[in-house]
This record gives C-alpha cells, sequence and structure tokens, in this order.
C-alpha cells in the first residue's frame, strides 16, 4: 500500500542567501545570485571566465571552526541546510536506526584534493593533511549529516552530475515507502567553483563569457542565451511519512509524490535531443505520482540557459504535456542561482515545494527576449498559480544522461 510522503523541513545555503527562506524571498524579489569572483586564482590563470553564484554566506561563517576545518566545502554547506531543515522539522525525535540520510553531490571534495595534491608538489608528502581522503570523497558530505545527526539507517550518496540531488529525492522517496527508514534527510551540495572547473567548463564553450555584467549571464530561454552559470550550495529537505509527521505534530509543507530515474545513454554531455528518456522520467514521477500531465500546474525546469539544452527539454516537455506545455507556469530559478551542479535539484525541489505551499511560481529573471523556438509560460515576475490543488514537477538533466525528476504536490490536511 503506497504511503503519502510529505516534506517537513527546509534548509539552504545558496547563492540567494543564507537559509531557505532568505532564498526564497530574494527569488521572489527578482534578485540575482551571482557575481563577480574576488580571488587572486582569476588573473593569475587568466580564466576567461570571471563570475559564478557563489554563496551569499560561506559555510564557515555559520560552522564551528574546529568542525569546519576537517569537512570540504561540499561538506559544510551539507552540514548547515541539513541542520537548518532538521531544525525547521522541530528536530524530530526518531530513532537512531530509523532515520537515514540521502544526499547527493556530482563533484565532490575538488577543493580537498586539489590544494592536497599542491601540497604534495610544492611541500612534500609529509605536510599533506592525514584527513585528506575523507574530505575529498563523495560521500564525505552524507557521512558528516548522518554523524552530525546520528543517523544509522542509512547514509547513501548519489552522483550523476546535475541530476545528483533530485535522484537523491526520489531514493528518499522509495527509501520511505519501503519502511526503511521513518525520517530521512535528503538533498545534495556542490562547492566546484575552482580554477579547474571553470576551465573545463569553459573549454567545452558551455559557460557564459557576459564578464561584464554577471548578474544577468544566466539567461534561459533568452534569445541570446550563451551559456550557464556556475553555482555553489546546498538544500536539504527532511522527508517523513505523513503517519509519522501527524503523530508527532509535525507542520507539513508539501507532499513528495513520485519521482522518476532514467538514463539516455546517448552522449556524455548532450541530451538526447528528442528527449526520451527526459520523458519518461517525468511520466515515471507523475505515475508514482497516481496523476496525469492535466494534473500539473507548476513546472520547476532544468533551463541551464544553454542554447541547445533549453530547447531540447522544450522538447520533453511537448512530450509529456502537448500543446498544453504552453500553457503551465514555467520558472527556470538558475536564472537567479546559477547552477549548483549536484545541488541543483534539491534547491529547486525546495523552491517547487514553497511554489506550491505558496501557490506562487518564482519568477525567472533576465528574460529580456524570449526564444519564439521555446514559447512556454515564463514571466519575469512571480506567477500566482490556480485554484485548487498544485502539482509541481522539478526536473534535472545531468552529464552521462542521467534524468532525474520529483513530482511535488500541494497538502491538505
Amino acid at each position: 500500500m503506497s504511503k503519502k510522503i510529505v516534506v517537513t523541513g527546509i534548509g539552504a545555503s545558496s547563492p540567494l542567501g543564507g537559509t531557505a527562506s532568505e532564498s526564497w524571498e530574494a527569488l521572489l524579489a527578482g534578485e540575482s545570485g551571482v557575481r563577480t569572483i574576488e580571488a587572486d586564482w582569476i588573473e593569475k590563470y587568466d580564466l576567461p571566465v570571471s563570475f559564478a553564484g557563489q554563496a551569499r554566506v560561506h559555510p564557515t561563517e555559520v560552522l564551528e571552526r574546529p568542525v569546519a576545518k576537517r569537512l570540504d566545502p561540499s561538506s559544510q554547506f551539507a552540514l548547515v541546510a541539513a541542520k537548518e531543515a532538521f531544525a525547521d522539522a522541530g528536530s524530530p525525535d526518531v530513532h537512531a536506526e530509523r532515520l537515514g540520510v540521502d544526499w547527493a553531490t556530482g563533484i565532490g571534495g575538488i577543493w580537498s584534493l586539489l590544494d592536497a595534491w599542491d601540497t604534495l608538489r610544492e611541500k612534500g608528502p609529509r605536510r599533506v593533511m592525514p584527513l585528506t581522503v575523507p574530505m575529498l570523497m563523495p560521500n564525505a558530505p552524507s557521512a558528516a549529516i548522518s554523524m552530525h545527526f546520528e543517523a544509522r539507517a542509512f547514509a547513501r550518496t548519489v552522483a550523476s552530475a546535475c541530476a545528483s540531488s533530485t535522484e537523491s529525492i526520489a531514493n528518499a522517496y522509495e527509501h520511505l515507502q519501503l519502511g526503511l527508514a521513518d525520517v530521512v534527510i535528503a538533498g545534495g551540495s556542490e562547492a566546484a567553483i575552482h580554477p579547474v572547473t571553470l576551465a573545463s567548463f569553459s573549454s567545452m564553450q558551455a559557460l557564459s563569457r557576459r564578464n561584464d555584467s554577471p548578474e544577468t549571464a544566466s539567461r534561459p530561454y533568452n534569445t541570446d542565451r550563451d551559456g550557464f552559470v556556475m553555482g555553489e550550495g546546498a538544500a536539504a529537505l527532511v522527508l517523513e511519512t505523513e503517519e509519522h509527521a501527524l503523530a508527532r505534530g509535525a507542520k507539513i509543507y508539501a507532499e513528495i509524490a513520485g519521482g522518476g530515474v532514467t538514463a539516455d545513454s546517448y552522449h556524455i554531455t548532450a541530451n538526447d535531443p528528442e528527449g526520451h528518456g527526459a520523458i519518461r522520467a517525468m511520466k515515471l514521477a507523475l505515475s508514482q505520482a497516481g496523476a496525469h500531465p492535466e494534473d500539473v500546474t507548476h513546472v520547476n525546469a532544468h533551463a541551464t540557459s544553454t542554447p541547445v539544452g533549453d530547447i531540447n527539454e522544450y522538447t520533453a516537455l511537448l512530450g509529456v504535456f502537448g500543446d498544453r506545455a504552453r500553457e503551465i507556469p514555467v520558472s527556470a530559478t538558475k536564472a537567479a542561482t546559477g547552477h549548483l551542479l549536484g545541488g541543483t535539484g534539491a534547491l529547486e525541489a525546495l523552491f517547487s515545494v514553497l511554489a506550491v505551499h505558496h501557490r506562487v511560481a518564482p519568477p525567472t529573471i533576465n528574460l529580456v527576449d524570449q526564444d519564439p523556438e521555446i514559447p512556454l509560460m515564463v514571466s519575469g515576475g512571480p506567477q500566482p498559480l490556480p485554484e485548487g490543488p498544485q502539482l509541481a514537477i522539478s526536473n534535472s538533466f545531468g552529464f552521462g544522461g542521467h534524468n532525474a525528476v520529483v513530482a511535488i504536490r500541494s497538502y491538505d490536511s
């Protein structure tokens, strides 16, 4: 028998704000979290891109110094977001063996890895930190969260590029359905604004190069979009069965109604232009939700602001919704946050939870001249959602052909 899985806590550290509420309020206000990087390595390496969606509040400003020193920034962000979400959920009194962690990252501890490599080359092996490997490993964020909260049901890690944290939320939904836990902390984090990643993505011609106007560089659906913008941060959701949440009197934001995960098996960086895998992922999420395409009232699109990617996602939306795709309020929130890679799906799922909870679709900023080949219902301001029950889908697609979608339903007790 299917259980209702609900969201009882949210947390975030993003380019828009140091908390979930700050990030949401800045998003609705049409702010941009993208700005010029104030670091000497931009000039040192003569990088062609000098801006990114850096976190508004660095986690070292929040965590205790001894804790932060033992964690890569990707784990620092994860712990900050998870602590906020768990507190927001009322710090559920749950047995350690019934509390799980489903976390994600696309790249992991790149700063720890490459800083250690620099130390090895410049100072020799004796100066390499003994905790380097535990800090750089991709499962370090989930381990940090599980140890902080003594979560012993499981501490799992997804690494499926930009689809990672949406997949982690879909996994959490299934783990709760299977009865493997009563409460799960799910989400994702990324801290990969680094000279190597900026140089690599630039060489790939994937990044916007609007160095003179960074706050307008991420412009999904605009005719002159020229690439995505790197971002960093984390977002966390506390999920639990409705029965467990009601028994402890928890507030409920929304329901995670289903998830869909597929693979394109098409190309290592390009998604299937016909959108077959994305279409199946959306349909799987709706099927798990017991819903139909006509029930969907909002879409948080993957929409990275790349010339080809935005069109390919539109093709996939047509494959699910037909002509109705043009009538559903769509938000492309990477316009404001940049692309958090493995953390982006969790942040966008959080925004979708708040969208159905408050019945408003967030704005898509920097939309000046909408591409006529992508005639979606996108607005530069907040869009009120229709009366009645809300059902949103949040899409994420990643290098390697990974597709992940979660369906999020408004909650009425």
